[in-house]
């Protein structure tokens, strides 16, 4: 995964963060808190886990599917950018 090199410390504080998230609702439960502040604080952990699975499926696309070196066509740009607003979109 070459493409993630070059923003390796922020997926790794994004993965920090979402440790973070995860450690809270183990936090939650042991407490015996409230399922609501429970369920929200999952739903935080899974928006940062979709963010992160986003940010590497985009690399990979931008790297290893249409090379940049290439020069795509206007419609392969076109089209890439579209894929990614869509799983940007899907995973939000």
């Amino acid at each position: 995964m070459g493409h993630t090199t070059q923003a390796k410390n922020k997926l790794i504080n994004r993965i920090k963060r979402i440790r973070g998230q995860l450690n809270a609702v183990e936090t939650a439960l042991e407490h015996d808190a409230d399922c609501s502040a429970v369920l929200q604080t999952l739903a935080a952990c899974r928006g940062g886990l979709n963010g992160l699975m986003v940010e590497i499926v985009e690399g990979h696309i931008r790297f290893h599917i249409v090379d940049p070196d290439k020069r795509p066509s206007t419609d392969q740009a076109k089209a890439t950018h579209e894929l990614i607003d869509v799983l940007r979109a899907y995973l939000k």
